[in-house]
């Protein structure tokens, strides 16, 4: 099967499919027992996105349990500055913690290291891509440079990333330098995702909601921009999912700026604004993850309502952000039941 024939890039190609192709952000996860047995196995974090056997058995086990249309490489955002040399560490019950930002720390960024550090990265996806089901899309990922820089400003997230705002006001050059630095390794990990068997890919921008519009031009629209003309001019045929969480009144100009192919909604986005972004795109989303945790009519009247919102154009179903660790895995065969019903 050629990668086009797939449900979710027939839709990604401006194709309306009924019912929708269905997976979701985050299904390789500790909401599933089969995940936290695989996850004990690995030293850290970083360790298990960097081990080939371990994070290929964690992608495949949410296709084998519910038949998702598509797979999502497991990795995570922050192995590209941890490719490039800038000190990632995950700590438990706190995250991802990254040395503060500095001028010195960017002087010694190495991109020329990156391509031998991500190996084991784009072995799985290779490995995916073979042992997946010829219908199942697999999507590569990468962070948006803003949510990435994110965490390096005060070397965690804050409230409403407080410190990487004020950060970014006082210092937008030294930000600036940081943020191309990211734009460079990403361009290049996307390619080689897709060189490696990868059928479309996905920019994550947890925290485009919280900038200005001044901010969401600089610090997301373009540095998006920039890395969908890098991937799409040595691979034409690209086909790149948006993600700007919290940024649903900003669409269109995001669309615009970025020349993304479609766009992801998160579950505050209203009806109307994704109506009307649907004649021009595909879009993705937008259940509320905590109908998954609350089961029972919540979750049967959130789907419901989205299969008939958006049955007029070409949509993907999915959550409006990452399933939580909290999720029954019982209200997830629901939905896909629900959502495959149509």
């Amino acid at each position: 099967m050629k990668s086009k024939d797939r449900a979710v890039m027939r839709v990604l190609s401006g194709e309306k499919i009924w019912p929708p192709p269905i997976w979701m952000m985050r299904q390789a996860g500790r909401y599933l027992p089969e995940y936290r047995e695989v996850r004990a196995k690995a030293k850290n974090f970083l360790d298990f996105c960097y081990s080939p056997d371990l994070a290929t058995e964690v992608t495949l086990q949410p296709i084998r349990r519910y038949g998702f249309d598509a797979s999502i490489l497991f990795s995570d955002i922050f192995v590209v500055p941890d490719a490039i040399g800038y000190p990632v560490r995950f700590e438990e019950g706190r995250g991802p913690v990254l040395e503060p930002l500095s001028s010195e720390l960017i002087d010694r960024l190495e991109q020329n290291k990156a391509e031998d550090h991500l190996k084991p990265v784009i072995e799985t996806v290779s490995r995916l891509r073979a042992d997946l089901p010829e219908e199942t899309t697999l999507l590569g990922f990468c962070g948006a440079p803003w949510t990435v820089a994110c965490y390096s400003v005060a070397g965690h997230t804050t409230q409403d990333q407080v410190a990487a705002r004020v950060g970014a006001y006082k210092d937008p050059d030294l930000m600036q330098r940081f943020i191309d630095e990211l734009i460079t390794a990403s361009i290049a990990y996307l390619i080689r995702q897709l060189d490696a068997g990868a059928d479309a890919l996905q920019i994550f921008d947890t925290w485009a909601g919280v900038l200005d519009d001044a901010g969401f031009r600089r610090w997301c629209i373009e540095p998006t921009r920039k890395i969908v003309d890098g991937v799409k001019a040595a691979r034409p045929d690209a086909k790149i999912i948006g993600f700007p969480k919290a940024s649903s009144a900003r669409m269109q100009a995001y669309i615009k700026g970025t020349g993304v192919d479609a766009v992801g909604f998160d579950w505050t986005a209203p009806d109307h604004l994704a109506l009307e972004i649907q004649k021009q795109v595909p879009i993705q989303g937008n259940l509320d993850p905590m109908r998954l945790v609350a089961g029972g009519k919540a979750l049967e009247d959130g789907v419901q309502h989205i299969l008939k919102t958006f049955d007029k154009g070409p949509f993907i179903f999915n959550l409006g952000h990452g399933v939580t660790p909290d999720a029954d895995p019982d209200n997830v065969a629901r939905m896909v039941e629900m959502v495959k019903q149509g």
